[in-house]
């Protein structure tokens, strides 16, 4: 079963919304065994969307569409479909109803006039109410070729797909006799290339099981994919691969698929009864941000000080000004105070400090911009490293919140 989604919005094509409905779609149609060969994106002109209606058509077995359906003059979806099989728009009363009801449950009486253009659907169609919206999911059969045409809005289309175009594929046997899964496995410490040394081997594997490399900032992901005749195979089968990849990577997996790097540090410290203290320059707050981004995360993160400017570092936590004075704000004497100067505040088990120059401006001859210091004192452990890293301003306070909360992870459990 040869499927394809065509993304209808002219703010797509401008950038000015990013499209995360094909992602959601193509994941949900690769567990039922359907082919997703293309996404296509077009704007609000008929003529495009007709002309693409009818090649995509000519190849796949079911299109799905995406945005075009709302009350105003650019939603022109459904008058596409339309012309597309040469098939009217009729007016449909429960929909009418449906809309009626979205708005009483608003505190209007009646509907807006524009909005009941979306009662209009092609003669034939079959639909499924919105509850969040007020634009029905529509269904056109064409011969044996289904159109699925679908609300732009994420919040709108996933709770349509999930209890009403799924089930509905299902029930038609549109589903494939294969399922395909995704397991990401993600590190941190280690560059792409290194990444690439230790599983180099696996990269070749398939066609059936295969693993992917995906860099990005401070990160590198695996993700390993099987296609299987069962959800429970493919899991076998990604689960074997998996065992290789932790024996090879180890320490430097920290977690997989949606799981964040604040959330392993946070499921550790809270599992080993420690707590946490962050004193932080270079980084602005955005350390104890990740870590609070975390619920639950009271439980383990006592305190977090911005100290930006060096009267602060030493009035709040006690840097020594002879140590700046002599080796400067930017140094590991100066990170290493500062992790000893949060944690006697805060008495906590575990104490970050951090400081660098994260650009554009504030470097030195010896000190060039991305020179980050980042320490970590614990009743057991003390730890002084020094960083050079790439890029913009945001870039390099986002590399050192990763350093800096790997650090944490690799050493607060000792």
């Amino acid at each position: 079963m040869r499927a394809e989604i065509i993304s209808i919005g002219t703010e797509i094509l401008l950038g000015h919304i990013v499209n995360t409905n094909t992602a959601y779609l193509s994941k949900k149609m690769a567990l039922l065994g359907i082919d997703v060969y293309r996404h296509t994106t077009v704007g609000d002109n008929p003529m495009r969307i007709v002309s693409l209606l009818k090649e995509a058509l000519s190849r796949s077995d079911i299109v799905f569409t995406t945005g075009g359906l709302g009350p105003t003059v650019d939603d022109i979806t459904l008058n596409a479909i339309g012309s597309a099989l040469s098939r009217s728009l009729v007016f449909n009363k429960g929909i009418e109803k449906s809309i009626a009801k979205h708005f009483r449950k608003r505190g209007l009486k009646k509907a807006p006039k524009d909005a009941v253009k979306q009662a209009y659907i092609p003669r034939g169609a079959r639909w499924f109410e919105n509850k969040v919206g007020t634009a029905p999911a529509v269904l056109v059969e064409y011969g044996k070729k289904l159109i699925v045409a679908l609300p732009g809005p994420p919040r709108e289309l996933i709770p349509l797909c999930e209890k009403n175009i799924i089930p509905y594929l299902k029930r038609k046997g549109l589903a494939g006799n294969w399922t395909i899964k995704t397991k990401a496995i993600k590190t941190v410490g280690l560059v792409e290339a290194e990444v690439n040394r230790a599983v180099k081997d696996l990269l070749s594997m398939g066609p059936e099981t295969t693993v992917g490399i995906y860099a990005h900032l401070g990160e590198v992901d695996l993700k390993i994919t099987s296609k299987a005749k069962s959800e429970k195979s493919a899991n076998r089968d990604i689960k074997k691969v998996e065992k290789t990849i932790r024996k090879r990577l180890g320490k430097y997996i920290y977690g997989t698929d949606t799981e964040t790097l604040e959330y392993a540090l946070g499921t550790m410290l809270e599992k080993k009864k420690k707590t946490l203290a962050i004193a932080e320059s270079c980084t602005g707050g955005l350390i104890a941000n990740r870590i609070t981004n975390i619920s639950g995360s009271s439980k383990y993160f006592k305190m977090g000080v911005v100290a930006y400017s060096n009267k602060s570092k030493i009035n709040l936590l006690g840097v020594s000004d002879a140590k700046i004075k002599k080796s400067g704000a930017v140094s590991g004497g100066v990170a290493l105070d500062m992790a000893k100067g949060i944690k006697n505040l805060s008495k906590s088990d575990i104490a970050i400090g951090i400081t660098g120059i994260a650009g554009p401006k504030g470097k030195a001859k010896k000190k060039p911009i991305g020179l980050v210091y980042i320490a970590l004192i614990s009743d057991k452990v003390k730890v002084v490293k020094e960083y050079r890293f790439k890029g913009t301003r945001e870039e390099i306070k986002l590399q050192s919140s990763i350093a800096a909360l790997d650090l944490a992870r690799q050493h607060g459990s000792k």
